[in-house]
């Protein structure tokens, strides 16, 4: 008499992987920072109206400047087939404001080709509307403690005054933040 095959056993798995790649992939379910998350989010949406990269959105006001930045919104970037140069920037811009941007054209094309490093717009497209308002922007707040005498020493040697100063800004804040607290964590099981 012979005995019956024995019954193996189902695994669960992700669809599409096989045994062996289901049992050494990386695990998925780790926390991730929102702010690693949201850009590529938002990536894909800009992609759909014409923006290589949101940076343009986002950075606006650093891009032409705050004065041009509160009166116009970029739109999209629209590039001839097959290329991704010389392409049209098309602004939003509050009516009044218009003809003072279409004389200052030159200079945002000049201004968007230097952020992204080669010539990807070559004209600028200007439809009247109501461009989106900036929240404005709180200045960062600085320490006023001292710098600690030991930190002040070490920083004395550095020649560049910005460096320096954010330094010394890194140092005071350091100062003022409260003591990190290291938890304690028992033994499970």
């Amino acid at each position: 008499m012979t005995e019956p095959a024995p019954r193996k056993t189902r695994v669960k798995r992700a669809p599409g992987t096989t045994t062996a790649a289901a049992a050494e992939a990386p695990r998925a379910g780790y926390a991730r920072a929102v702010a690693d998350i949201v850009p590529a989010i938002g990536d894909a949406a800009f992609r759909r109206f014409g923006f290589v990269q949101s940076a343009v959105v986002s950075r606006w006001g650093e891009i032409v400047g705050e004065r041009y930045a509160g009166v116009s919104t970029p739109e999209s970037i629209r590039f001839p087939a097959g290329k991704r140069q010389d392409g049209v920037l098309s602004l939003v811009v509050e009516s009044a404001h218009a003809p003072m941007m279409q004389h200052v054209a030159p200079v945002i094309v000049e201004r968007v080709n230097r952020f992204f490093g080669y010539a990807a717009v070559g004209r600028v497209a200007i439809r009247q509307g109501a461009a989106a308002k900036r929240p404005a922007r709180r200045p960062a707040r600085q320490p006023d403690g001292p710098v600690p005498a030991e930190l002040g020493e070490s920083l004395k040697a550095i020649a560049d005054p910005e460096l320096k100063a954010v330094l010394e800004s890194l140092a005071r804040g350091l100062v003022e933040a409260p003591p990190v607290v290291p938890l304690k964590l028992g033994k499970i099981g």
